[in-house]
């Protein structure tokens, strides 16, 4: 559904380019918080920033903070924060009272 989401909104935005990296970014986001904050259920937000800026982010109610690591080579998870990383132009975490917000912002090319 969290693709979905990202897929439509680029597209109504005309900001196709960005869907492949928002795509990968939200699941990444969204499995994170799923394991992580050990809840069901999670908050999905795409927003646009500029004309040629969109932000993904996803709330949950755990207060741990992400946490970016280098897993070994035969290692299959660990990699989620660093691939946000690489894709995004910028990405944080934003704390409430009742848990967090972690977001990542991608750019279009002129």
């Amino acid at each position: 559904m969290a693709r979905r989401l990202v897929r439509a909104a680029l597209a109504v935005w005309a900001l196709n380019e960005l869907t492949e990296d928002g795509v990968l970014i939200v699941t990444e986001l969204v499995s994170n918080a799923v394991r992580h904050a050990r809840r069901a259920s999670v908050r999905v937000i795409v927003e646009r920033t500029a004309p040629r800026a969109v932000r993904i982010a996803v709330a949950d109610l755990s207060r741990i903070q992400p946490v970016s690591c280098l897993p070994g080579l035969d290692e299959e998870e660990g990699r989620g924060v660093l691939l946000v990383a690489a894709l995004a132009a910028r990405w944080g975490v934003d704390e409430r009272h009742w848990g967090k917000i972690v977001w990542a912002e991608l750019e279009a090319r002129r």
